[in-house]
């Protein structure tokens, strides 16, 4: 199934390629036609704003002369991993992506993204702008223009136990999701417990995990206040995805319509980047019972408040066992370009 995907694709890639770009001489804009792969189709990133933005607004936009087809990676029988990959070969024209999937063939994938690093959504979009350059750079190399990035809203730390907080993480077992949050639940004393999002609520439920980490409104939308007692409010990663599209493919596009996309990409990614803070606090209001919550379902989670305590054993956690781990597994020019762009902007240097 997956082999006769990629064949389908491979196709689709060569027919665009070849033909499907032809010059309209009575429109601004030559007639084009995409075919996009985006992110989780059951998240509010893709339902939200990737679909409505092919499928409605590129065609609006452009008078109907640039279209697009567009599903999720899931719904195409793909898990996540390979996507950079695809579109670096061409199968896969125009995607998005999860950094963290791509951790294991380059630690400075996750430079972005180390657990701790952006307790807000404005940190997380400064370091992110800042490193920017380097992941473009680098991907040029392989065939990949980068368009952008863009975040899930915060995630955090669900539980099915009594916390106060984050020092209450020592002694429990913790779902994780990538190598960075794992290394930090440790750090704390915890114990990282590899599991599909899917199987976590039998997992808290029945005890095989005493907390788990991911999205405020992912666990709302997956109902783990029905399973989980208490949410604490401090954001520990972001999974910011990236937009790219094949470089050879992005190159025999019509310069307008490069311009037109990379224009619209950039409102659209930065819609994400504001709504991401707007669903993370909704995932607060809406895990707890709050009144803010404008859900028809109304969990009772208890809402735990960071301390000062909180924050600095944050600081601390990361600056001193979270960047050393990741940069020990980066290169030396991987740690350098971090040190003058994100490492500025948090005050803290990473070493070899």
């Amino acid at each position: 199934m997956k082999r006769m995907l990629i064949t389908t694709l491979a196709a689709g890639t060569l027919v665009l390629s070849a033909g499907a770009i032809a010059q309209d001489k009575t429109a601004g804009l030559p007639e084009t036609s995409l075919q996009v792969v985006g992110g989780l189709s059951n998240l509010t990133a893709y339902q939200n704003f990737e679909q409505p933005f092919w499928t409605k607004t590129v065609p609006e936009l452009s008078d109907g002369q640039v279209t697009a087809t567009i599903k999720g990676f899931n719904e195409m029988g793909l898990k996540g991993p390979e996507i950079l990959r695809l579109i670096g070969q061409g199968v896969i024209p125009i995607g998005t992506a999860t950094m963290a999937y791509f951790a294991s063939d380059n630690p400075m994938n996750e430079g972005i993204d180390l657990a701790g690093i952006a307790p807000s959504a404005k940190v997380a979009r400064e370091i992110t702008d800042a490193f920017e350059p380097v992941f473009e750079k680098y991907y040029a190399s392989h065939n990949i223009k980068v368009l952008g990035f863009s975040p899930y809203p915060a995630q955090v730390l669900f539980c099915n136990a009594d916390i106060s907080g984050l020092a209450d993480v020592k002694g429990k077992k913790v779902r994780t999701s990538s190598r960075t949050t794992a290394e930090f639940v440790q750090a704390l004393g915890g114990n990282s417990v590899t599991l599909p999002f899917g199987e976590v609520v039998p997992a808290l439920q029945n005890g095989v995990v005493d907390c788990a980490i991911t999205g405020s409104m992912s666990g709302y939308s997956a109902k783990w206040y029905e399973v989980s007692t208490h949410l604490l409010e401090l954001p520990i990663n972001w999974n910011q995805q990236v937009h790219a599209a094949n470089r050879a493919y992005w190159e025999k596009l019509d310069p307008k319509v490069q311009d037109f996309l990379q224009k619209n990409l950039d409102d659209m990614t930065a819609r994400m980047w504001d709504a991401a803070a707007a669903e993370t606090q909704q995932g607060y209001d809406c895990n707890t019972g709050a009144p803010a919550c404008d859900q028809p379902v109304k969990g009772k989670m208890k809402l735990v408040k960071p301390s000062d305590a909180d924050r600095e054993l944050l600081k601390k956690v990361t600056s001193e066992t979270v960047v050393p781990k990741w940069a020990a597994r980066c290169s030396a020019e991987c740690v350098k370009d971090w040190n003058d762009t994100v490492g500025k902007i948090l005050g803290i240097t990473a070493s070899k």
